[in-house]
């Protein structure tokens, strides 16, 4: 298809092997959609909410705090007030009320608002036994629109349960709010409206992808792909206001809604202000929108803050806790951080270290509220499990999860995962690995590689940013250390000349040249003018097997 070797070679490599295939991959359309009713008890949601909008009953939409709740509520509740359905919405406080069907929460829903006919949970409510049989006992039937793995008590007492991991389906790697998608898909099929055009919220679902790292393949490629080019001109205020807010003019890709977008609103969750990012979102007014966005922006400016003391406090104490070339696993916790920022710093421990970590912030009652973040070949959905007598509770994804726990507990919790891990996982599984994707030359890196290179784009999970590796690099000058202890560098490779960015390079004690450089490209936009970005990840000795 007329594109570079290597990238015809990349394309192989990742399985795409015919020009149908390949061709698919390249232009996903939105036609290609498949039947929304192909999901498990989709038409049994579909009659339930249909009943509930004609019968002009009162439904809540309740969803989880961060990026993919915020916009499954979002885009649930756009639907069903363009059928003129009576709806509200309910996103409980994170350190008060926890993560997903809490009693807490529930009392106080039901305290703020007329009691709903019809509860929809999105982005929770899977593993949510008791709570649902709570709500069913007042008569309030609740529909569960999720995509977490299924628990061991099976299925909850719902009127449907929509979750593409609870039974086998083709689609297992939708996050939440594609499986919204899905059920607003259903519902217009059903019943269309002239008046509202489902491809209005694909940015909202792709904004949701993106940020909740699932595998970018089938149709989250497609959500993605298509919600991208749809972001830079959104009808939805508020992601406008926020691309306003992160400087993102005319353009956005999915790194930008990953580093830029998703962490904003996810800060309003992690500062126990989720109402703010919601109203962001659900915002008519673009002075509404501009405001919110900007107390978002702060709310991550002050995440930050936080982030960076509870890492420094965390690193202390795997210094003094774990011996990690040794020890399998990292679990340190604390009275004084605080539970909105631990994921983050589990994320970065787990870098650091290349080992499954665990990050808990004890409350003053003395249960710690913990999330893990997971290497390649470690699921901590069952590693939680091994550990159901330790645990209060626990649940999430295999590479991340959520536990709490009593605070005398965090020891047992600790020997039980280091456990697992041992019993579990191989020794390759805990040293850290770059792949490689193929080899280029500096002298590849020009506009038109770059072009076609951009149409392998949406990457991230399941469709990694390529890796290359140029041999044999000399250096043209001195480094320069920037900001932050970025490098600065201009590479030369026979006669061609290359300058490239090293992030966090400074920190290294680079060999002397000549080198294997691992990088990868992006598009760099400066004074007008589109070239081709050299990123390194990596640097080494040349000719090192």
């Amino acid at each position: 298809m007329d594109l570079h070797p290597v990238l015809q070679r990349l394309l192989g490599q990742r399985g795409f092997v015919d020009d149908a295939c390949v061709g698919s991959f390249l232009e996903p359309r939105l036609k290609d959609l498949s039947d929304p009713f192909e999901l498990p008890e989709m038409e049994d949601a579909v009659t339930r909410v249909f009943q509930a909008i004609d019968r002009g009953e009162e439904i809540c939409v309740y969803g989880d705090y961060d990026v993919d709740g915020i916009t499954s509520i979002t885009v649930m509740q756009t639907v069903l007030q363009a059928y003129g359905a009576k709806v509200r919405h309910f996103v409980p406080v994170r350190g008060t009320e926890g993560y997903g069907l809490s009693e807490a929460a529930i009392k106080r829903c039901m305290a703020e608002g007329v009691r709903p006919d019809l509860f929809i949970t999105v982005d929770c409510g899977t593993v949510s036994h008791e709570p649902i049989a709570q709500l069913r006992g007042q008569d309030i039937d609740v529909i569960v629109v999720d995509h977490h793995e299924r628990g061991e008590a099976g299925r909850p007492n719902c009127v449907a349960l929509v979750n593409p991991k609870f039974e086998q389906t083709p689609y297992p790697y939708l996050c939440a709010a594609g499986v919204v998608f899905k059920l607003a898909h259903g519902l217009l099929k059903t019943r269309p409206l002239a008046s509202f055009d489902l491809k209005s919220v694909l940015d909202l679902v792709a904004v949701a992808t993106i940020s909740d790292i699932v595998p970018l393949v089938g149709e989250n490629r497609l959500f993605v792909r298509h919600g991208l080019r749809r972001l830079p001109k959104t009808g939805n205020v508020g992601l406008r206001a926020l691309m306003e807010v992160t400087g993102l003019n005319g353009h956005a890709s999915s790194s930008d809604v990953g580093f830029r977008i998703g962490p904003r609103i996810n800060a309003a969750g992690r500062m126990d202000r989720p109402d703010e990012a919601l109203s962001a979102l659900l915002a008519e007014s673009p002075a509404q929108a501009k405001e919110l966005a900007e107390r978002l922006d702060g709310y991550n400016r002050e995440r930050q803050k936080m982030e960076l003391r509870i890492l420094a406090e965390a690193e202390a104490q795997v210094g003094e806790l774990h011996d990690v070339d040794q020890d399998p696993v990292i679990v340190v916790g604390s009275r004084a951080w605080h539970p909105g920022v631990v994921g983050i710093v589990a994320s970065r421990l787990m870098r650091k270290y290349h080992r499954p970590a665990f990050v808990i912030a004890i409350d003053e009652n003395g249960i710690g509220k913990g999330s893990g973040r997971s290497v390649e070949g470690v699921s901590l959905v069952e590693a939680i499990q091994g550990a159901r007598e330790i645990l209060v509770a626990g649940g999430g994804h295999h590479m991340a999860a959520g536990i709490s726990v009593q605070e005398e507990q965090i020891g047992a919790f600790r020997d039980s995962f280091a456990k697992h891990v041992i019993e579990n996982a191989a020794p390759e599984d805990l040293e850290p690995k770059l792949y490689l994707d193929g080899k280029l030359d500096l002298g590849d890196l020009n506009l038109d590689f770059l072009y076609q290179y951009e149409r392998l784009q949406p990457f991230g999970s399941g469709n990694a940013v390529p890796i290359f590796v140029a041999h044999d690099v000399w250096l043209c000058e001195e480094p320069r250390v920037l900001k932050n202890n970025h490098l600065k560098l201009w590479l030369r490779q026979g006669q061609e000349e290359k300058d490239a960015m090293f992030f966090g390079g400074g920190e290294r004690e680079l060999p002397p040249p000549p080198w294997d450089v691992a990088f990868t490209i992006d598009r760099n936009f400066f004074r007008g003018v589109v070239s081709c970005q050299m990123l390194v990840r990596d640097i080494r000795p040349a000719g090192q097997i």
